[in-house]
């Protein structure tokens, strides 16, 4: 195995996750940022308000975006096991 197939490896492994992870973070960040602004207006200083339409938001995107992020892994799987088959010719 090369030093260029482990590059390729470890450089493909995390954009899957990062663009996997991505979307969850973004509406948790959004969901984050209007709850904070609400809060600061109404000064309620409640520490719970912000768990739970995160993790409803969070849930909805997983529900939504389950099939595509199931594709994503397949495809790296994929192709991480092409490569062990390509590292045995």
């Amino acid at each position: 195995m090369t030093e260029n197939m482990v590059l390729s490896v470890l450089k493909d492994g995390i954009t899957t996750g990062l663009l996997v992870a991505a979307p969850f973070l973004i509406v948790s960040v959004i969901v984050g940022l209007i709850i904070s602004i609400f809060q600061a207006t109404t000064q309620i200083q409640e520490q719970t308000l912000t768990f739970v339409p995160k993790l409803l938001a969070i849930a909805v995107v997983g529900l939504i975006l389950s099939t595509w992020v199931l594709h994503m892994m397949t495809g790296l799987t994929e192709r991480m096991f092409a490569m062990i088959a390509n590292i045995t010719k």
